[in-house]
């Protein structure tokens, strides 16, 4: 059997999970279920699988998740290819980079196609169907795989069984279906022959870009032309921007599986298995709630969190205490810039809340107040007219941009740990409980030259106090601006 490379699409931005998630943090990359991220969930639900031979994984995702998705894989100790899309063009395009990239050393894997933002709770049984999946993909055909439903679900679309093929549940993919109304969905429910469509595919590379050349001969083009003119940088992957800009956006299904199921190519086979693993795609609080353990009252709670005579409902707080009293079927979250509050039975339109965000321009809609970078993080502690407050977490060995602002200066103070400073043509150290001045205009860099992570109080001073203020003239991490 060929070797299996776990393929992790990572684009999706979880709006419905706001204030958790958000579109330059989502929920992939958050500890939603236990100590790991959903993300480093996926890659570990494929480790060990029996008579598999299983190859390093590759994560495909945009270039803003790119040093936090690095870091999390090295802190899992996994090393692994992440590959870069310049632009969303949806998963078909995605997919057909992976496969470009898996072949470039002439071999001919497994792909396992999985999204970064699913919950699958029964390891095992995962793994058991993930290799019955395998031996059908090695030999040519096609694999998804169907969830078993226990309700009748209008969130999910749905793929009917055919005839059987290979024994052990799998069957030829009849059709795909769009997610339907509720009586439709009782009646798929009632009749056996539907599974909801869980977006997990099993495939050789070559099978699948034989299938998009058949089937979207646009997409593998400009995919192709986009690989060609790619780099790699370090464990990074870029393709050429322009070209993967002239990609048409699909899905795998509407480009592929839906052809294959109707009959319109001679090969591959398109199969479906049926998977029961406690598998949710998380796509709101909702579902949140139904996967994490509860209470005898039916209630979540995690962080700082006192409920009394509630029901049914999942709080969560991030610092503050959240005292609930008498609520039924409730979801409140809190993190330190933002608090929802929302019936169970909503929680669909807080996408309608993040819309809105967008159209105002608030930095709630798309960043939390602290911000993940390359070089460690930084905390919004306050902000007024004209001044600006920044915890600063530098990590050891770490070094920012060589840069300038043309609106604002900065004071530091050192709090922890040992600051070498780049002001203008001088170069110096600031210990704990010392502070330096940057002024308007003066080209400067911060680095940790020590071995525990630098703390910083910033205090930022000027017309102007946007993170878009920054020249960068030298950088590690490749960044412009």
């Amino acid at each position: 059997m060929q070797a299996l490379i776990p393929v992790v699409l990572s684009g999706g931005s979880g709006t419905r999970l706001w204030p958790l998630s958000r579109e330059k943090y989502p929920k992939q990359l958050l500890p939603l279920i236990g100590e790991d991220s959903l993300l480093q969930a996926t890659v570990r639900r494929v480790e060990g699988i029996a008579g598999v031979q299983l190859a390093a994984p590759m994560v495909v995702c945009n270039e803003e998740y790119r040093f936090v998705i690095a870091e999390q894989l090295r802190l899992m100790g996994k090393e692994g290819s992440i590959l870069l899309e310049p632009m969303g063009r949806n998963t078909a395009p995605a997919l057909t980079l992976a496969a470009l990239a898996a072949m470039r050393d002439g071999a001919d894997p497994i792909l396992l196609v999985m999204p970064a933002d699913h919950v699958i709770l029964d390891t095992p049984a995962f793994q058991s169907v993930v290799r019955q999946g395998a031996a059908l993909a090695d030999a040519g055909a096609v694999v998804t795989f169907g969830i078993t439903p226990d309700s009748p679900e209008t969130g999910y679309g749905y793929i009917q069984s055919g005839e059987a093929f290979g024994g052990n549940g799998a069957a030829r993919i009849a059709r795909f279906v769009e997610k339907p109304d509720l009586a439709t969905a009782q009646t798929y429910l009632d009749d056996g022959s539907y599974s909801w469509n869980s977006g997990l595919f099993m495939m050789r590379a070559s099978v699948w870009l034989a299938a998009i050349g058949a089937c979207r001969a646009d997409i593998l083009a400009a995919c192709r032309t986009a690989w060609e003119q790619g780099s790699a940088d370090g464990e990074f992957l870029r393709v050429g921007k322009e070209a993967f800009g002239q990609c048409p956006a699909d899905s795998i299904d509407y480009a592929v599986m839906e052809r294959i199921a109707a009959g319109e190519l001679a090969l591959p086979a398109g199969v479906v298995i049926p998977l029961s693993a406690g598998w949710s795609d998380v796509g709101a609080w909702d579902a949140l709630w139904k996967v994490l353990p509860k209470d005898g009252d039916g209630n979540v709670a995690q962080g700082d969190v006192f409920l009394h005579d509630c029901r049914n409902t999942l709080a969560m707080s991030e610092g503050r205490l959240v005292a609930c009293i008498g609520v039924d079927n409730m979801v409140i979250v809190e993190t330190p810039d933002a608090i929802l509050v929302a019936h169970k039975d909503k929680t669909q339109d807080v996408k309608k809340i993040v819309d809105r965000l967008k159209r105002d321009q608030r930095a709630e809609g798309q960043l939390h107040r602290k911000v993940f970078r390359p070089w460690g993080s930084y905390d919004g502690v306050d902000a007024g007219e004209r001044f600006q407050v920044k915890r600063i977490i530098v990590k050891p060995g770490a070094t920012l941009s060589l840069q300038m602002h043309h609106h604002r200066a900065e004071h530091w103070i050192v709090v922890r740990g040992t600051a070498k400073v780049t002001r203008g043509d001088s170069t110096y150290l600031v210990s704990e409980n010392e502070s330096t001045f940057i002024p308007l205009g003066t080209r400067h860099r911060l680095e940790n030259p020590g071995c525990v992570a630098l703390e910083m109080i910033e205090v930022q001073s000027g017309s102007y106090l946007g993170e878009d203020d920054i020249v960068r003239f030298e950088d590690v991490y490749g960044r412009g601006g």
